[in-house]
């Protein structure tokens, strides 16, 4: 166990994570110079286009260091997006030490910050490395201060290295090998495994990825998962290096992958404890907790006759992503679809893409909301995440939304716009720190709601980039939420029901209602588009009629004969309009989702 080294990457995102772990794979060795590609930890083509990582990567890495020895460096690739958090902090119980890197022109930035708290409480050995040094905008003096102050680490043990032109790989794989512990365990006690990811292979089933804390594990065992009590037979096991690789056992302190027959990656819970049924151990490894989504949508085929390929597909697709939940839905509007929570809206995207890509679905999700509480003169509290759930208004007592605290880095020249926005999203409990004399952190309470619409859009865009944002929930607060309907022609469209705070009911209203007068064609009488609560109009916006110029046969003549032809006109209209239904167009349920500056 001496010469193993399981560790990290942490940083913000496209702070070169990625990139480096590019590097230190290439300098192991274990894969050929023709088969290499940018990227190699990144498996999906998204990852890949967005520059971002998604899922958790694992792989095992043989080092001889300047001492002659033989080394086996375990890396934990991790995602950088707030989204993924959940990700990062399995990844780092299976460590015992972090790369922790700080972009060179960049800086210090929230989730830099918020990956670090993480690393801390595990009590992981920490190095920082001060990557991009190539880059003409470097400022490497600045980025060693905001180490020291923010940070507070030593900056004097920052490593400087540029992934992309290769400086500094040899002085971070020393690093690891001399500043990161061995993993402690012992080979001789009941067998301990923390499952820190999984995935589904369509030959052999679930694919574990596990750190052995404790005991021995090899073909033929009896494996038991300690929070669903299930019990499977071992096949194989192995280390992962970029392919797996098959070994007889695997020991305390190493990484790899068991396959055992586990047919739904329901049953293998990432966060799960594995140990053996003959000798099981006495407590799980601390930290389980399931994952809690935070952003709800429904989604629903384009064309109904698809509803049975959607559900094969999220069954399929849930096998690689266990943070997905869903349930089914049914819309009058858009018919049979599923009800998904989400851990945010990057998450929700990533999603949505994925099902078009890699199964062929043309799919509408539904605005996405988040789940506030009701309390109800009954006494009981009654969550709500759909707006056709909404209870009767006159049975409420009161109503709770979850605030979450935002913690954003900028510039301090952006403070000004920073600030404005976060009040503009009701945000409250502000205090700001500056981290360096050019550099804020800003700190405010804002409910969810506001943060999933575009608050990360927004601040990107006054901030020219420069911003980076944080968060996470703090509690549920008093609110007063309602239900917004909207009625085309006097029919409610259930799809398009949204639950938001009072105050920015109007504004949201006209904004689905400019949106759908502009996608709805027009017919031959007029269509009126509102936004209600309950009996009381909000919004309007009206799509004219067409008109058949039906005097175009009179020429001269009496003007009560075009009078006539006109009421005549008039009353056919009347009566059409009575009987005549609305079709609303697929894109207008995507056009109401586009947030519009007028927000």
């Amino acid at each position: 166990m001496k010469h193993i080294r399981n560790f990290s990457i942490i940083a913000h995102i496209d702070h070169g994570k990625s990139t480096l772990a590019d590097r230190l794979i290439q300098r192991s060795g274990i894969i050929e110079a023709r088969e290499f590609h940018d990227q190699l930890l990144d498996s999906m083509d998204i990852e890949r286009e967005r520059g971002i990582t998604i899922k958790s990567q694992a792989v095992t890495l043989p080092y001889k260091a300047k001492d002659g020895q033989l080394y086996q460096l375990n890396l934990i690739d991790t995602p950088g997006h707030v989204d993924f958090s959940y990700e990062v902090s399995r990844s780092l119980a299976s460590s015992q030490g972090v790369l922790l890197l700080v972009d060179a022109s960049q800086g210090v930035e929230a989730q830099t910050l918020a990956n670090l708290y993480l690393a801390l409480e595990l009590d992981l050995a920490i190095i920082p490395v001060i990557n991009k040094i190539d880059l003409p905008s470097a400022d490497i003096i600045g980025a060693k201060e905001e180490i020291e102050t923010e940070l507070g680490l030593d900056p004097d043990d920052a490593i400087l290295a540029s992934a992309k032109e290769g400086i500094g790989i040899e002085e971070i794989l020393e690093a690891i090998v001399t500043r990161i512990p061995p993993p402690t365990g012992d080979p001789e006690r009941p067998l301990t495994g923390l499952i820190f990811d999984a995935q589904y292979d369509s030959f052999r089933g679930v694919v574990v990825h596990t750190r052995i804390f404790d005991g021995v594990v090899k073909p033929g065992d009896n494996l038991l998962l300690m929070s669903t009590g299930a019990t499977h037979r071992v096949e194989e096991v192995g280390h992962f290096r970029i392919v797996r690789a098959k070994r007889e056992q695997l020991s305390a302190g190493e990484v790899g992958y068991i396959i055992a027959g586990i047919k739904t990656i329901g049953d293998a819970r990432i966060g799960d404890t594995l140990t053996l049924t003959t000798n099981p151990a006495p407590h799980p490894v601390p930290g389980f907790r399931e994952v809690k989504p935070f952003v709800f949508s429904s989604i629903y085929p384009v064309s109904a006759d698809d509803y049975t390929d959607l559900k094969d597909s999220l069954e399929k697709y849930i096998l690689n992503d266990a943070a997905l939940v869903y349930t089914k839905d049914s819309s009058a509007a858009l018919g049979q679809g599923f009800r998904c929570g989400f851990l945010g809206l990057l998450h929700l995207e990533i999603v949505q893409e994925r099902l078009e890509r890699e199964y062929g679905l043309s799919i509408i999700f539904t605005a996405p909301s988040v789940q506030y509480r009701f309390y109800l003169t009954d006494g009981t509290m009654l969550p709500v995440d759909n707006p056709a759930h909404y209870p009767d208004p006159a049975s409420v007592v009161r109503t709770e939304e979850p605030y979450v605290r935002a913690t954003i880095m900028v510039p301090d020249r952006y403070l000004g716009v920073v600030m404005q926005l976060c009040r503009d999203r009701r945000g409250v409990n502000s205090s700001y720190t500056y981290l360096s004399p050019k550099r804020v952190e800003v700190r405010y309470e804002i409910p969810l709601a506001e943060v999933i619409y575009d608050f990360y859009d927004r601040l990107k865009s006054i901030t020219q980039g420069y911003g980076s944002l944080d968060y996470e929930i703090v509690d549920y607060r008093d609110s007063d939420i309602i239900k917004v309907d909207i009625l085309v022609n006097g029919d409610k469209v259930d799809a398009l029901s949204q639950l938001v705070f009072r105050d920015r009911a109007r504004a949201r209203a006209l904004h689905a209602c400019e949106r759908l007068k502009d996608e709805i064609p027009r017919h031959q009488f007029k269509i009126a588009i509102q936004g209600a609560i309950g009996g009381q109009i909000i919004a309007r916006s009206t799509i004219g009629a067409f008109r058949k110029d039906v005097t175009a046969k009179c020429y001269g003549g009496d003007i009560s004969r075009k009078r006539k032809l006109l009421e005549k006109q008039k009353e056919g209209k009347k009566r059409m309009k009575m009987v005549g239904s609305i079709e609303v167009p697929q894109s207008a349920f995507l056009a109401v989702l586009k947030s519009g500056d007028d927000e």
